[in-house]
């Protein structure tokens, strides 16, 4: 089959009704969007030091918010609109005043949530976090023993994180699980979930570590491309056994993206049932523990980064920071390489740019893409990435990849060599660009 004929036989995904407002569309001029999730790095101290970990967690940052910042960051949140707010960290337990910050955004009326490795996370402070009206905690488990604690860094802590789940149950808490899929737990994820089904689990969020931050120091780590063909596989197996045991399960940003398992992936995130496009700076915010405000939580640095929070300016941040304001009007003229002539390029628009950026520097060109390794498969071709610079060291920092189509014959691969390459834009080369995006 041709590849116009193949394009012609892809689904054809109607337009979603206004009704449906998980759909990720266009916000018109002088429209504020309304931050329907928030993700709050309450601290980067971390008493982990996971080989993935996007922010680097461990010291604290200079200059983190003190109590009062944070309470007069939760009422203006609450006037945005806010719907609920994720603490995170490093570990926001680490926090002595976390308990009053997650009481505060329950007293304002949003949903409060947490997303922790759970090693220490003791009875007293899941009693306390009850009491504040925490409502659920994602406990981190990626992959069984072995692999988790090598991930972690920290012998136990697989233990601690699985002996979290029943305390967390116990206490009230709704409980659900997010792993990372990896280059060492793809392997992993169904025996991981013969593990898992014997907890209440209210979800399980399946995301694909992004290299940036200390996943930038670890390639080898990292998925290829073309390792996505197997790795959806056991996903087919992962969404039959989650739905006979009631687990709704929760794709990250990262993963999916228009291929036969699409609809599945998404049933229980969005009912127009595939990927609405990146929310970020529409329907979701990040705030680092310093108090920069950004659209994409897992995204740092001056492109991303629209200032500073200081009480009462946080909807002058959220409503002007070019940075931030680009995923509210971009269409399809940033995208490039494969994604640029993409039959889903006017919904995807790229898919995670998370992923995209720390790879090849700008967004606009995601190898991590079911579709896309189905069809190049159709051809006899795969794509791999390959490590042109490494990240300087610093917190959402990240190296720079090029992308490597070529045969996926091995004899072909030795006597043709690649049969294409996306390389990377470096640093220097978008500095004249300047703020925000697309690059």
């Amino acid at each position: 089959m041709g590849l116009e004929e193949h394009r012609r036989r892809l689904p054809i995904l109607g337009e979603p009704q206004p009704s449906d407002s998980r759909q990720l569309r266009p916000v018109a001029p002088g429209q504020l969007p309304e931050p329907r999730l928030v993700v709050w790095e309450l601290t980067l101290a971390c008493d982990q030091a996971c080989l993935h970990c996007g922010s680097r967690g461990g010291p604290r940052r200079p200059h983190e918010l003190d109590t009062q910042s944070c309470l007069h960051l939760v009422e203006e949140l609450a006037e945005l609109g806010a719907g609920e707010v994720v603490l995170i960290g490093g570990e926001a337990y680490l926090r002595n005043d976390f308990i009053e910050i997650a009481r505060a955004v329950r007293v304002a009326g949003m949903r409060c949530s947490m997303t922790t490795g759970a090693l220490n996370l003791t009875d007293a402070r899941i009693e306390a976090m009850a009491e504040a009206g925490v409502q659920l905690v994602s406990v981190s488990i990626d992959g069984l023993r072995d692999t988790h604690d090598k991930l972690r860094a920290v012998q136990g802590s697989w233990d601690a994180a699985m002996g979290a789940l029943p305390r967390l149950a116990k206490a009230g808490i709704a409980i659900s699980v997010n792993t990372q899929i990896n280059a060492m737990t793809r392997d992993e994820l169904l025996p991981l979930l013969d593990q898992l089904e014997a907890q209440p689990l209210r979800g399980w969020q399946l995301q694909v570590t992004a290299p940036f931050g200390r996943a930038a120091d670890h390639p080898e780590i990292l998925l290829q491309p073309y390792m996505l063909l197997e790795v959806y596989e056991s996903l087919a197996q992962v969404l039959d056994r989650c739905d006979a045991a009631g687990i709704d399960v929760w794709p990250g940003n990262s993963l999916g993206y228009f291929g036969p398992l699409e609809h599945r992936l998404r049933k229980s995130q969005s009912s127009a049932k595939h990927y609405p496009g990146c929310g970020s700076g529409r329907s979701l915010m990040g705030i680092e523990a310093d108090g920069k405000i950004k659209g994409c939580p897992s995204l740092g640095g001056p492109a991303n980064v629209a200032g500073h929070y200081r009480p009462g300016n946080l909807r002058a941040l959220w409503s002007a920071g070019p940075q931030i304001e680009y995923t509210r009007t971009r269409e399809t003229t940033h995208l490039w390489g494969y994604c640029e002539s993409c039959y889903y390029a006017k919904t995807c628009r790229g898919g995670c740019t998370a992923v995209a950026e720390p790879l090849l520097g700008r967004p606009g060109n995601n190898p991590y893409c079911h579709h896309r390794a189905l069809d190049l498969d159709r051809r006899g071709e795969r794509e791999r990435v390959e490590l042109v610079e490494a990240a300087p060291g610093v917190p959402f920092d990240h190296g720079l990849y090029r992308i490597i189509r070529e045969s996926t014959d091995p004899a072909r691969r030795a006597s043709e060599g690649p049969l294409g390459i996306d390389e990377p834009r470096i640093g220097r080369e978008l500095e004249a660009e300047g703020p925000g995006r697309p690059r």
